[in-house]
């Protein structure tokens, strides 16, 4: 059996198709798009249809889509971009607890400048109430940013619902989308926010791209200064190479994310229930219900996390401890914290992330070596010796 990937959360191999539509801006089609001479206006005709096609594929118009250098700034960008253009209005923002850490730094850092963050609890499940929302809001509240899927868990927030909530006390609404895109429909008249965040290196596309999108009449002060690019929002010659990818990549998945989405759920399903079935003392997270169908996302109990990770890897098969961003720092990650996983089985979380090229094969080895390992590492565990 070849190594089997289940770190899609983390990122995902390049479709084919979207390498293909990037290659041409490797070799000839170099020029600035900002450029009014044909080398420029070679690229700037394609970027502009490229905008065109990531609109298409969030249900919004080609100039509320900017382009950014992937996830992580489209975040930083929303939370900062919004906080510091409504400062005059007030300097409190609101996030959820089990943010990526792109949001919750960025509301930390706002507070280093004298802003006031209040960090939304989580149930069980991981889910939002947007009850809390609303107590939460004050006149002095500027932004709510709560993730559409949880790039940890997968469980999906009720995002609609408080967009509206913020839309009614005139709050700017922003979600981050890079978990939930090409997993789930994201549209953003759907979803009523202000501001969303997708990437497209979790996407089948290339690393180092993605978009924000900036709903007509909202405003967020540009923190990449410098050219007049992207309307005068984010100084910078355009990544004309990846922005292609991101565009392609957003054109197949509108066509094939349902179809992906089934092919995941199955096979993630398949694999969920007989770890369940085999695997004694292990905690399934995330909302049976409400949850993208890519991720099982398990803590195991009286094992050592990293020792875990290790041998399925030595198996060959690569899976995650949590969100990418947060691995090495010796702690439980912010959502297992907030969904109040007992620690002798807050230090051992799995996350396996599933995407359209896994196989039925790949998830019966999986499901054996899983069995296998856990039983070979609580063998030598003193703990769950003394447990038995």
């Amino acid at each position: 059996m070849p190594p089997v990937y289940l770190d899609n959360n983390s990122t995902t191999p390049i479709d084919p198709r979207v390498a293909a539509a990037m290659e041409p801006y490797l070799h000839g089609m170099f020029g600035n798009p900002s450029n009014i001479h044909s080398f420029g206006r070679e690229c700037a005709e394609p970027m502009a249809a490229a905008r065109e096609q990531v609109a298409a594929f969030l249900g919004a118009r080609p100039e509320e889509v900017c382009f950014t250098g992937g996830g992580s700034e489209s975040d930083n960008w929303a939370v900062k971009g919004t906080a510091l253009a409504r400062a005059e209005q007030g300097r409190h923002v609101i996030c959820s607890s089990i943010e990526h850490s792109a949001v919750l730094e960025s509301c930390r850092y706002l507070e280093s400048l004298g802003f006031r963050a209040t960090y939304l609890p989580v149930d069980r499940y991981g889910l939002v109430d947007p009850d809390e929302v609303k107590r939460a809001l004050t006149p002095e509240t500027v932004l709510v940013s709560v993730m559409l899927a949880n790039n940890e868990i997968g469980t999906i927030e009720p995002v609609p619902e408080i967009a509206r909530i913020c839309r009614e006390a005139g709050v700017t609404s922003h979600t981050d989308a890079v978990a939930a895109a090409g997993k789930v429909r994201v549209d953003v008249n759907e979803l009523g926010v202000d501001l969303l965040t997708i990437s497209a290196h979790k996407l089948q596309g290339p690393k180092g791209v993605g978009a924000l999108y900036i709903r007509e009449g909202t405003t967020v002060f540009p923190l990449v200064h410098g050219g007049h690019q992207e309307k005068g929002l984010r100084g910078g010659t355009e990544n004309i190479i990846g922005i292609a990818g991101l565009a392609r990549a957003c054109e197949i998945l509108a066509v094939e994310w349902e179809r992906n989405a089934e092919h995941e759920r199955r096979l993630r399903d398949k694999l969920e229930q007989a770890i369940i079935a085999r695997v004694p003392e292990i905690i399934v997270d995330g909302h049976p219900t409400r949850r993208v169908p890519n991720v099982c996302h398990v803590c195991v109990g009286y094992v050592e996390g990293e020792a875990l990770l290790v041998n399925l890897d030595m198996e060959g098969v690569a899976v995650a401890s949590g969100s990418a961003c947060s691995t090495g720092s010796g702690e439980p990650s912010p959502t297992i914290k907030a969904i109040g996983i007992p620690p002798l089985f807050a230090n051992s979380p799995v996350r396996m992330s599933l995407g359209p090229g896994n196989t039925e094969s790949e998830i019966d080895y999986t499901i054996e070596v899983f069995e296998k390992v856990v039983a070979r590492l609580r063998s030598i565990s003193p703990i769950w010796k003394r447990r038995t």
